[in-house]
């Protein structure tokens, strides 16, 4: 492969930017099934008669599987390769979301959508596979444009289902459009495991030695892992709370605490995996080529936290947020004027994965998460008062800051252990939508001014916290099948 650090994203007869392509679009589907009931939530209210609080239990359910779903397939990715687990998601995902679109009662509505929160998991898959096909010297931009552009499955969705919902038209158009991405997704999974392949032609496939948990290789590293492990079981437990009759009412508290002791439990079996999966290293030592900083991981959690754990928050209040300070808006202008928080995933995340090409992973990640705070800084100073114009111009620009950090993030996840990269990028996703869980419950207690102040302050402390990232550099070792080992440049 060549070095050059410059991609002809038209040269589809070159096998890493065509694997680019189809391996972007898998995702762009995944965002599409995982976020399509929102733009046709006012459908299906009316159709099934829906209150706000049911409404409210929908979206809580809709992200409360991705934290553990993610960890889960970046373990499967890792073990069985993304070709695989990329297809079997698609196809599987495409009869979840057939059960939705064919609810007919509001708990197969809701245990159909807190099973589509899985799909969320698919943004995990890419980033192994993307990593496998482009050198360090790319490996930045190209995570950034799988990312950017799959992202933007999302707002492809808000733009283009509620169209086919009327053109099906009546009761049941909404069905019809959920079940039309069903087909779409369904028949996409079995074109990409023909089409994509794992590696290129002579590439070996890395597999972690065990599965269960990230190889760690040092008893501080242990611990430091498990302690990372606990904000997401925080916010597995606060979204039970959120539906429990303190929130929306869809649970009983006997059924919270029923949860509440699952997580418990669970937490203590993942230990114990971990354990069995470090034993050896822990009991007898890694070699020395092995090594490396969990650190590494940590800081990428907490900065894919508030990158895109901010991004989730804001884009779910951005509408209500401009409707409420501004008068003379109503929700539609509201909605479109919100809408360029996520259009910029575009252009955002790739220039992102750009800049840490070229200005370096760590200084990048610095740059980016400095501006994200500075400017939820200066959103937190909007009020009725600004010139409508300059308010949605500060926020593209906040927003560029929030997408461009999580390029910035991607484009290291690949170059810290490439056989673990599924489940790194695992724990980084998983740690987003923690991210988005912590801020929105901030957001219940607190004003709009105090919400975006609590964002800035968190990414001013990650962005300290960056400077004691290590740039990856040299070459990384991994153990080929034969016991060989095998060095992977990294910078």
């Amino acid at each position: 492969m060549s070095t050059d650090s410059k991609l002809n994203l038209f040269n589809f007869s070159d096998g890493k930017i065509k694997t680019l392509h189809i391996t972007w679009f898998a995702f762009f589907l995944t965002f599409v099934v995982w976020f399509s009931h929102a733009p046709l939530m006012v459908f299906i209210k009316e159709a099934m008669d829906l209150s706000s609080q049911q409404i409210k239990a929908l979206l809580i359910l809709n992200v409360a599987l991705t934290i553990p779903a993610r960890i889960l397939i970046g373990i499967l990715v890792d073990k069985y390769g993304p070709r695989l687990v990329y297809s079997g998601l698609l196809i599987s995902s495409s009869f979840v979301c057939a059960g939705f679109a064919m609810a007919d009662t509001y708990e197969s509505l809701a245990l159909f959508r807190f099973l589509l929160g899985f799909v969320g998991a698919g943004f995990v898959i890419g980033i192994r596979m993307v990593g496998e096909w482009f050198p360090a010297k790319q490996v930045g931009i190209a995570e950034g444009i799988y990312g950017g552009w799959g992202n933007f499955g999302s707002a492809a969705g808000a733009m283009t289902l509620p169209t086919l919902a009327l053109l099906f038209g009546g009761d049941d158009g909404w069905r019809y459009a959920l079940g039309l991405t069903g087909v779409l997704t369904f028949l996409y999974g079995i074109i990409y495991y023909k089409v994509a392949r794992n590696t290129p032609k002579g590439s070996t496939y890395f597999k972690p030695k065990k599965s269960g948990g990230l190889e760690v290789t040092s008893k501080g590293d242990f611990i430091f892992y498990l302690v990372m492990n606990v904000p997401m079981y925080l916010a597995l437990a606060v979204l039970a709370w959120k539906l429990s009759p303190a929130g929306v009412a869809l649970l009983t508290d006997n059924t919270m605490y029923i949860l509440w002791i699952a997580l418990v439990i669970l937490f203590l079996f993942q230990t114990s995996q971990i354990w069995k999966v470090n034993k050896e290293n822990l009991t007898h030592g890694a070699p020395e080529y092995e090594h490396y900083k969990f650190k590494q991981v940590a800081l990428l959690d907490l900065a894919y936290f508030v990158t895109f754990g901010s991004e989730l928050a804001v884009v779910s209040m951005l509408p209500l947020f401009f409707l409420e300070t501004f008068d003379g808006l109503d929700p539609v202008k509201a909605g479109l004027l919100a809408s360029g928080f996520a259009f910029m995933n575009l252009v955002a995340r790739p220039t992102g994965g750009h800049f840490s090409d070229k200005i370096g992973r760590r200084k990048s990640m610095m740059l980016l998460i400095g501006g994200l705070a500075g400017g939820y800084f200066v959103l937190s100073m909007i009020d009725g008062g600004w010139w409508l114009p300059l308010a949605v111009a500060a926020t593209m620009c906040c927003s560029f800051f929030v997408q461009a950090g999580e390029g910035a993030v991607f484009a290291i996840v690949p170059l810290v252990k490439r056989r673990m990269t599924g489940q790194i990028a695992g724990m980084a996703g998983a740690y987003g939508n923690v991210g988005g869980v912590a801020y929105l419950t901030v957001l219940s207690f607190v004003d709009y001014s105090t919400f975006f102040q609590v964002i800035a302050v968190s990414a001013a402390v990650v962005f300290v916290a960056c400077w004691f990232l290590d740039e990856p550099s040299g070459q990384i070792a991994e153990v080929m099948p034969d016991g060989s080992v095998h060095m992977i440049d990294v910078s």
